[in-house]
């Protein structure tokens, strides 16, 4: 499995922000978000190809408790499941960062789903082959239903306009079985202050609408930087 890159940081976004953890990253990706934040594993693949065993070598080695399995797309690779089991067995709580667009029969602690809305198409002038790709495939109830289903989850929409946060309360209204306390919104940025910006007006909204506010903290303590 191409992985690229592992580092130990501190978890930035949803309910576990704050905990220090080992950060897994795949590299490869099914969609083209034109506002990736990680293009070195999508846009760009790099990395390094290693076996199952190396990988738990190096997490073993940065000794935290919590594991970050990352991408690009990590539900991609069939290597995912041994993986899964092998960091289990090691006592580590496991969590999957996803898209929700693809299946695997693994073992987690927590599934962090984050859809894909209208606003993540790259531009058809472009983009043209990756644009229509990404918009046939960015959307998979069935697999969103299985995912809620066997695991715990929590729900992560990157959100860059009113439009933006309204759609994404029409996607919930598809699936009534989502706890709203486990969705929550983040503004979309690479800069401070442009979360700030969006966090102004997205916060309320958020309360108003009886969800969790995402602030990203990640970029606020480290800048957007790779291996953070």
């Amino acid at each position: 499995m191409r992985i690229a890159e592992i580092y130990r940081s501190v978890q930035g976004e949803g309910a576990l922000t704050g905990v220090t953890s080992t950060f897994v990253r795949a590299s490869g990706c099914n969609l083209r978000c034109w506002f990736c934040d990680t293009p070195h594993a999508s846009w760009r693949p790099e990395g390094e190809d290693l076996s199952v065993a190396e990988i738990l070598g190096r997490i073993a080695l940065l000794d935290c408790s919590h594991v970050v399995l990352t991408g690009g797309e990590p539900m991609l690779f069939a290597e995912m499941i041994p993986l899964c089991e092998g960091i289990h067995a090691a006592g580590r709580h496991i969590t999957i960062e996803t898209a929700g667009t693809l299946y695997l029969p693994l073992a987690c602690d927590l599934m962090s789903i984050s859809p894909k809305m209208s606003n993540s198409a790259p531009a058809m002038d472009d983009y043209p082959r990756w644009h229509r790709r990404h918009e046939q495939t960015r959307t998979a109830p069935d697999v969103i239903r299985r995912l809620t289903e066997e695991h715990a989850y929590q729900f992560k929409f990157v959100i860059d306009r009113p439009a933006d946060a309204e759609e994404a309360l029409r996607y919930l209204e598809r699936f009534p079985q989502i706890d709203r306390t486990s969705v929550f919104m983040m503004p979309q940025g690479a800069e401070q202050c442009e979360l700030e910006t969006t966090g102004k007006w997205l916060q309320p909204w958020c309360d108003q609408h009886q969800l969790q506010f995402g602030p990203r903290r990640q970029i606020e303590w480290y800048g957007a930087v790779r291996g953070t």
